[in-house]
């Protein structure tokens, strides 16, 4: 079996690098244009994939270093680059909590609330878009989105350049990182950036299981699960969630955020593409690590897993955008005769928690 699972692995990877490699060649070349030090000239490092995950793509004008991703861990955590110093990129994505924070939706400035739940960042670095929405095209883009956010950290770009400059040790570690030049927010952002890349987990009980061959690694009922979860007459959760990434990058409408009156309370990717059949979608999630990232859900009104497998079994909430993809889970057949368990669904979801970095943790 295992020789059977490693040749599974190879075409796995060689289906899915090229089509990431596709995304990429549409995103790594955006962004600001290289300015004086603005490339990374330190000591370069090789980001490596865990067991279960394919190499992590790294844009040309950022490799990293371990001077980018020291630079880019102190940032992450750093509430400096919020108006009022109160709020750090990890204050709403916390190793703590599975790299969110644990709350329905997160709070900015002020107390403020934002009106979706924290997306965690736990392989990241593998996703096509980032935000719910898919605003962004990479990890750096992403990074400036938070800081101008006005409930978020309320700044400018331009205020945090000011602020770092201002801070000697700063100045030292963004020279030995880029060279001799000014503070310039593409060097944040490149800096977290590679940071994030970083935060990658896998080596997870299925992945020693799938990938590995080793045939203890999953418990019985985690392993009735993975058959439901394959299953296109039981879950069917491959059809957005596929085997390796566990994510399809791509945008659904699955009934999440509907009022008593059927409406939408976010309209999700439409706002960015304003095409009509984005009305309601958002980003499938990654489910590796899902077992550490509740509330579930774009906006956080899932608490559980039970929750979300419920969710599911109930067909979620029925609007004009439902993805045709979505389908009512049925556990019985129809003579009434159990079929699957939620409960065994939830074992596999559970065994998809990897091994978290050593270095990803405050400085």
């Amino acid at each position: 079996m295992k020789n059977g699972v490693s040749a599974m692995h190879r075409i796995f990877l060689g289906l899915l690098l090229p089509i990431v490699l596709a995304s990429w060649g549409c995103t790594s070349g955006q962004g600001p244009t290289q300015g004086a030090g603005s490339f990374p000239i330190g000591t370069p490092v090789e980001i490596k994939a865990p067991l279960g995950l394919p190499p992590v793509l790294i844009p040309a004008d950022n490799p990293p270093t371990a001077e980018t991703i020291s630079l880019g861990r102190r940032l992450y955590y750093d509430p400096m680059l919020s108006v009022d110093d109160t709020v750090a990129c990890a204050s709403c994505h916390h190793p703590d909590f599975g790299f969110t924070d644990g709350k329905p939706v997160s709070e900015g400035v002020n107390g403020q609330k934002g009106g979706r739940n924290a997306p965690t960042v736990f392989n990241a670095a593998y996703y096509a878009t980032q935000f719910w929405d898919g605003r962004a095209p990479n990890l750096e883009k992403q990074a400036e989105g938070p800081v101008q956010n006005p409930i978020e950290m309320a700044h400018t770009l331009e205020g945090v350049e000011q602020k770092l400059t201002a801070d000697p040790t700063y100045q030292a570690e963004f020279e030995k990182a880029f060279g001799p030049g000014p503070i310039t927010y593409e060097k944040v952002e490149k800096a977290i950036a590679s940071f994030e890349r970083t935060v990658i987990s896998g080596n997870s009980p299925f992945d020693r299981y799938f990938y590995g061959g080793d045939e203890t690694a999953l418990s019985e009922a985690a392993k009735r699960g993975l058959e439901i979860f394959r299953n296109p007459q039981k879950g069917n959760c491959t059809a957005c969630h596929p085997i390796g990434l566990f994510t399809d990058n791509q945008f659904h409408n699955i009934g999440v955020g509907v009022d008593d009156q059927g409406e939408l309370t976010d309209v999700g990717r439409y706002e960015v593409s304003k095409n009509e059949a984005d009305r309601g979608a958002f980003k499938t999630p990654s489910l590796r690590n899902i077992a550490l990232t509740a509330p579930y859900m774009h906006d956080g009104s899932l608490k559980t897993l039970k929750e979300v497998v419920d969710f599911y079994i109930g067909g979620g909430n029925s609007n004009p955008h439902l993805d045709p993809q979505l389908k009512v889970l049925t556990p019985t057949t129809e003579t009434g005769e159990v079929n699957w368990s939620g409960a065994d669904l939830e074992a596999f979801l559970e065994a998809l928690t990897g091994e978290i970095p050593s270095n990803v943790g405050s400085p």
